[in-house]
């Protein structure tokens, strides 16, 4: 972990959000005690796609293929092909 004071840190804002992307903590310190963390936004897991095309399918068989109310997308097909 990387120690830096607040002027400094301020002073290199850019370079400090760089080595922070890249995986850095940084320490920010103001008058020698320390005041702020900065460090990487937790990764978030991946997705097995195979399981969210499940889930879609899932939810489309619960709801029904409707667009709000009683219209289905059928519907709206055919009276697309009407005009």
């Amino acid at each position: 972990m990387t120690t830096m004071g607040f002027y400094e840190a301020r002073t290199r804002l850019s370079q400090v959000l760089d080595d922070v992307a890249k995986g850095k903590k940084i320490l920010i310190t103001r008058r020698g005690k320390p005041a702020a963390l900065i460090s990487p936004p937790p990764k978030e897991k991946e997705r097995d796609a195979r399981q969210v095309v499940r889930e879609m399918l899932a939810f489309r068989d619960r709801q029904g293929p409707t667009l709000g109310g009683k219209v289905t997308i059928r519907q709206l097909i055919e009276e697309g092909r009407r005009s």
